[in-house]
């Protein structure tokens, strides 16, 4: 693919599995992996193989298939959000310039990728990295900007905000 270059991939989790069989045990590896382009465009992909870099092949390959693109204001986010996936919830805030990533491991790396400078963000409940993966991209794909605030309304941004 000739997109491939324009991507950041980073590995977040990678599991070692073993398997008992007659012979003694087999293992295999999966591996949690997010790419992002820097500027609002991540996707996470899970992969399984019997080789880490097959594994990690196949997680980044399935990140590319599922691309989302997220509105960003200035090098933040642009309103407060409560992702939740099972029982994993995570809280991403906007924060002012020069703040940072405030995050914890996963939730760290997604924004990273996704080009999010200054964030405030808070794990709730699960620790599994992968379903707080989830819950970031539930609470990412719930952002909206002004425009589509405005839109939905069936106003312009001027009238809202003046």
């Amino acid at each position: 693919m000739e997109y491939d270059k324009e991507f950041t991939e980073k590995l977040i989790k990678l599991n070692r599995v073993s398997k008992v069989v007659k012979g003694g045990r087999r293992f295999s590896f999966s591996a949690l992996v997010v790419v992002g382009d820097k500027a609002g465009r991540i996707g996470y992909g899970y992969g399984k193989a019997n080789d880490v870099a097959e594994a990690i092949r196949k997680g980044v390959e399935r990140a590319k298939k599922n691309l989302v693109t997220i509105p960003l204001k200035g090098n933040t986010v642009p309103h407060w959000i409560q992702g939740k996936y099972k029982s994993a919830e995570v809280l991403i805030k906007p924060a002012a310039p020069g703040t940072g990533v405030i995050a914890g491991g996963p939730v760290r790396a997604v924004m990273e990728v996704g080009g999010v400078h200054d964030v405030l963000s808070k794990s709730l409940g699960s620790q599994n990295p992968v379903n707080i993966v989830k819950a970031v991209f539930n609470g990412l794909e719930n952002l909206m900007d002004a425009n589509t605030i405005a839109k939905n309304r069936g106003k312009k941004v001027r009238e809202l905000w003046g």
